[in-house]
């Protein structure tokens, strides 16, 4: 059975994103001063970012504990994670802030990270679709 098979797929993505967001928010959080002199960030962008993050990780962790997420709220999580994507690189081509070289690898990663999540989560979400039409074919 491939990986994206499983029945467990999306919720194993869903806990990715939950962790990855908790990971990032914290380190925001409890290090906000450090990172801002380290990436040329405003301290309050950092910690209002990473105080975002600690609760959508909430919500992704409850997600990823339903046997089948619920398909509207995993629609708009690959929203946001594709809109925030989008934002990291509005904030680095904008030029609004000195970012320095640590700045732009922290911001890029995070834009990489939910591009490749919201993907997964994509495809997660076309199977679970694929997967419920067969098994009410299958009842009919």
């Amino acid at each position: 059975m491939s990986v994206f098979a499983s029945p467990r797929f999306l919720p194993n993505v869903m806990w990715a994103d939950a962790a990855s967001c908790a990971a990032t928010g914290a380190l925001q959080v409890v290090f906000t001063d450090a990172l801002a002199q380290l990436t040329g960030l405003p301290a309050a962008l950092l910690m209002g970012t990473g105080v975002f993050l600690l609760a959508y990780a909430a919500l992704a962790a409850f997600m990823a504990t339903r046997s089948t997420p619920p398909r509207a709220l995993i629609g708009l999580v690959i929203a946001g994670n594709f809109g925030w994507a989008v934002a990291c690189a509005a904030l680095l081509v904008s030029g609004v802030f000195a970012v320095t070289a640590l700045g732009m690898a922290w911001v890029l990663a995070q834009a990489l990270c939910v591009v490749v999540l919201a993907e997964l989560q994509w495809t997660g979400l076309r199977r679970t679709r694929r997967t419920g039409s067969r098994a009410g074919m299958a009842r009919a």
